[in-house]
């Protein structure tokens, strides 16, 4: 893993764990390695649906699937793609 890809991740790591803390000068980071803002933003929201996925997976008691149904769901994608008509 390069070093951009670590500034990336770093910024991710303190997104997730400690956001309260988030500052410009921790963007300006990300951006000095040769992130865009789009790119940063796209980080942001990721890792914020996956918190929430997680959470919202916990708290309702949903389970992952068997490595059976993840099959049989790859297979479907890979012949329909995500919309079925």
């Amino acid at each position: 893993m390069g070093d951009k890809e670590k500034a990336l991740l770093a910024f991710v790591e303190k997104v997730n764990h400690r956001s309260y803390e988030l500052t410009a000068a921790d963007a300006d980071q990300v951006r000095r390695a040769g992130w865009t803002d789009e790119a940063i933003f796209d980080a942001i929201t990721v890792c914020s649906l996956f918190n929430f996925y997680n959470r919202w997976c916990d708290a309702t008691g949903v389970q992952d699937m068997s490595a059976k149904d993840y099959e049989a769901s790859g297979k479907r994608l890979a012949q329909y793609g995500y919309v079925m008509g």
